[in-house]
């Protein structure tokens, strides 16, 4: 079963039941760059919603923190740094050692220790024949590879990819960064590989491929040689009777026997000599093999039919490509940083198996969406790490580790498919953790629903306060999430906040309790009209059911 896993990746890939050694196949990632910034997630803002809607919920262009990559020396780096230098990898330990005397404890080596711990689990899982793609820009690239090297071994590099990201960049006082890297390392020897190519360029074709005829366009080639081998001396009659042999001092490439069968297939062009060349279609070449630099894959731009809105998304085709480069349909292809999930997306269409792992419920809620939509139900996966009962959310809601509060409220909003309006960078978020929108039989307005989320003891007035929050936001429902359950009091409260009316004579309740154990057995769901169910996210392309035709 295809598996996404919620939590750090360092502790998923340490955990041997899931990941035995000799595992996957293939390793894809784009893991943070040592950016110092914080990227941020962009929800979808439906039409005809009221223009103060993003402002009010405290956050700007329905937008909220999908990771920070800001990285600092402190006890975590410290610890997985003494972790390195226990492990049996005697080239990583001492790698680590020089690194640190040569950079000191600062922000990049409390990175470059992230993620030499991590490279080192990869390596591990990988088959004998197993390779990795690493993807970064020029901030750490250098340093990444004498990781790398250490790691797999300096002779298994095999290739410095560059991705042209963007046709300019303006830099004021530099050349323009417009490409990023990938390192293309193979665990062994030997390693899957299925070589790529791409179109010619058509001054090539334009110059090369003059001749046509009801195939199509071809060229041709010399039918000599330079060196006798087999039955190549003899006397050739093209179609006209005309004997020709080969330029003195040279051979037919070819036995008479061949040249009879390509004569048959009609694979002979003669030239005005009667000398019979080769012709080769266009149509049956495969192209240019590809090359270390990679210019014809466009990034992903805001607006643009691929976009979900996630920060650092790349192009379903890049993964594609590196998927059928090197691995083969059934193969276990493994993403440890998956964010929106484009290469979890590109295995399934491509009929590999596959795992992803990511530390942010933001991250797994919308790759759990983006698979249903490109999918169905063809895409069956399991989702390991987030509460899968009652229990599991109480212990999710108490961990301060990672920002569990609001890895909690974000997983909670998720289950009622609304987007978060808690960003943690700013601040009180005045009891709005969610936000969704609905439209009635009208299709006019886009009619807005306040969630709050409660992972503590209910207090009395919770609900007064949700009332207020909903008038004051004019939102025509609010939902409240709780872990407990409500006290018969807050249910009256509740019910006192009378109905939302639709068009179609349906009466919503304007205020709703629903617990999480409720929500998880499926029991409740938050209620409101539904005729525009993807209203609040960004919906993935939905993938053809008939088998994927391949890349050039």
């Amino acid at each position: 079963m295809n598996q996404l896993f919620y939590g750090d990746n360092l502790h998923v890939l340490r955990d041997r039941a899931h990941f035995p050694d000799a595992s996957v196949d293939l390793i894809y990632l784009d893991p943070p760059f040592n950016s110092k910034r914080d990227y941020n997630l962009l929800f979808k803002t439906p039409k005809n919603a009221a223009a103060a809607d993003s402002a009010a919920f405290g956050y700007s262009d329905a937008s909220i923190t999908a990771f920070e990559d800001t990285w600092h020396w402190g006890r975590q780096a410290e610890r997985e740094y003494g972790e390195l230098l226990g492990q049996p990898n005697t080239d990583v330990a001492e790698m680590m050692r020089a690194l640190l005397v040569f950079l000191g404890r600062n922000d990049m080596t409390a990175y470059l220790v992230m993620m030499a711990n991590r490279l080192i689990e990869m390596h591990r899982v990988l088959t004998p024949t197993g390779s990795l793609y690493l993807h970064c820009d020029p901030t750490a690239s250098h340093y990444l590879k004498i990781v790398l090297d250490s790691v797999f071994g300096k002779t298994n590099f095999r290739s410095e990819i560059a991705w042209r990201r963007s046709s300019s960049h303006n830099d004021a006082n530099r050349y323009g960064a417009n490409h990023d890297v990938i390192f293309f390392y193979a665990k062994g020897k030997t390693w899957t590989w299925n070589p790529q190519f791409s179109p010619y360029a058509e001054s090539y074709t334009k110059a090369n491929y003059r001749y046509t005829d009801e195939k199509g366009l071809f060229r041709v080639s010399d039918m000599t040689a330079n060196k006798p081998g087999g039955d190549v001396s003899y006397e050739w009659a093209g179609p006209d009777g005309r004997v020709v042999r080969p330029y003195k001092g040279r051979f037919w490439a070819y036995s008479k026997q061949n040249m009879k069968e390509m004569e048959a297939k009609r694979l002979l062009y003669y030239r005005t000599t009667g000398m019979p060349m080769l012709k080769h279609y266009l149509s049956e070449m495969p192209g240019v093999p590809l090359q270390t630099f990679w210019h014809d894959l466009n990034p992903i731009i805001s607006g643009s039919p691929e976009a979900l809105g996630y920060p650092t998304q790349k192009p379903l085709a890049l993964l594609e490509r590196i998927i059928l480069a090197s691995s083969n349909e059934g193969d276990v292809v493994l993403d440890p940083f998956c964010g929106c999930g484009t290469a979890v997306h590109a295995a399934q269409k491509l009929k590999r198996k596959w795992i992803g792992i990511d530390i942010t419920h933001l991250a797994i809620s919308l790759i759990e969406k983006r698979l249903k939509d490109a999918f169905k139900k063809r895409a069956k996966f399991d989702v390991i790490g987030t509460p899968g009962d009652l229990d599991a959310a109480r212990d999710l809601a108490q961990r301060s580790e990672h920002d569990g509060r609001y890895q909690f409220q974000y997983w909670a909003v998720s289950l009622v498919e609304a987007n978060p309006a808690q960003n943690k960078k700013k601040g009180a978020d005045g009891g709005v953790d969610g936000i969704k929108f609905f439209r009635d039989l009208d299709q006019k307005d886009a009619h807005k629903v306040v969630v709050s989320v409660k992972s503590g003891k209910l207090k009395p007035d919770d609900i007064r306060a949700l009332m207020a929050v909903r008038t004051k936001e004019q939102a025509e429902v609010a939902l409240l999430i709780t872990l407990d359950e409500p006290s018969t009091k807050m249910t009256a409260d509740a019910a006192s906040a009378g109905f939302y009316k639709s068009v179609a004579g349906k009466n919503y309740a304007r205020v709703q309790i629903l617990s999480v154990a409720g929500l998880l057995a499926g029991t409740q769901r938050a209620e409101h009209p539904d005729y525009e169910p993807d209203l609040n996210f960004k919906k993935a392309k939905a993938e053809d059911a008939e088998e994927q035709k391949q890349l050039l």
